[in-house]
C-alpha cells in the first residue's frame, strides 16, 4: 500500500509537471539546461512503471508488534499525564484543607475575644474556603476516575503488547505503571493527613464551643442573680 500511494504521488508530480512545461515557450524547452530536465523526468517516469523494492519482507507478526508497541506509547503517555493532574489536584486539596484547618483554629483561638462585625468577616471567610475545598475534592475525585481509567488502559496494552511478542515494550509500561502507582500513593498520603487533621480541628471545635457556651452561660446567671435577691426583698 505504501509503494502504491508513493506512485500515486510521483504520478501527480509528473502530470502537474508536464502541464507546467507546456506551458513554456517554445524557445526555452529547445535549451539545453531545459532538454536535461525533461530527459530525467523521462527517466522518473520509466522508473515509477516499475514496483518499488521493499527494503524489508514485514510479516504480520512484526507489524502486531509495532502497532502493540505503539499502544503502550500512547496509553503511557496517557497516564503521565493523568498521574501528574491528579497528583496535582491532590496538592492543592491538601493546600486547601490546611488552610481551612488555620482559619477555623484562628476563630476558635479568638473565641469571645471578637466584636460581631470582626466574627462575622471571619466566619464569611471560613465558609469561603470550605466551597474551595469541596470544590478542589470534586476535581480530585474527578482526576482519580480518568487516572484509573488510564491505568486499566496501560495494563490492558501491557497485556497485548507481551501477547503479540513484544516483550520489552510490555515490560516498559508495566513500569510505567508502577512508578505512576508510587507518585499518586504519595500525594494521597499528603491529602489523608490533612484530612485527618481537618477531623481532629473540627472535634477541637465542638469542644471549644461548647465549653464558651457554658462559660458564657455562667455569666449570665451571675449577672441575674442579684435581681432574683432584691426581688426577693
Amino acid at each position: 500500500m505504501a509503494a502504491i500511494w508513493r506512485r500515486s504521488l510521483y504520478l501527480n508530480f509528473l502530470r502537474n509537471s508536464s502541464r507546467y512545461l507546456s506551458w513554456i515557450k517554445p524557445a526555452v524547452r529547445k535549451s539545453p539546461r531545459w532538454t536535461s530536465v525533461l530527459s530525467s523526468l523521462a527517466v522518473g517516469g520509466s522508473l515509477c512503471a516499475v514496483p518499488f523494492k521493499q527494503v524489508e519482507n514485514l510479516s504480520h507478526d512484526s507489524l502486531v508488534r509495532r502497532a502493540a508497541s505503539l499502544v503502550t506509547d500512547s496509553s503511557s503517555t496517557f497516564l503521565s499525564q493523568a498521574t501528574l493532574a491528579l497528583t496535582d489536584a491532590l496538592t492543592e486539596y491538601a493546600k486547601a484543607v490546611h488552610t481551612l484547618i488555620a482559619l477555623q483554629r484562628q476563630y476558635l483561638a479568638s473565641l469571645g475575644k471578637l466584636s460581631p462585625t470582626e466574627e462575622d468577616t471571619i466566619w464569611q471567610v471560613i465558609i469561603s474556603q470550605r466551597a474551595e475545598v469541596a470544590h478542589k475534592q470534586e476535581e480530585q475525585k474527578r482526576f482519580e476516575l480518568i487516572w484509573a481509567t488510564a491505568v486499566r488502559l496501560c495494563e490492558a496494552a501491557a497485556e497485548a503488547a507481551y501477547t503479540s511478542g513484544a516483550e520489552i515494550a510490555s515490560i516498559t509500561v508495566r513500569t510505567n505503571i508502577q512508578l505512576a502507582q508510587s507518585h499518586v500513593e504519595e500525594a494521597q498520603k499528603v491529602s489523608l493527613d490533612a484530612e485527618k487533621k481537618l477531623a481532629e480541628t473540627k472535634v477541637m471545635e465542638v469542644e471549644r464551643m461548647t465549653q464558651y457556651a457554658a462559660i458564657v452561660e455562667g455569666s449570665n446567671d451571675e449577672e441575674e442573680t442579684p435581681e432574683a435577691y432584691l426581688r426577693e426583698d
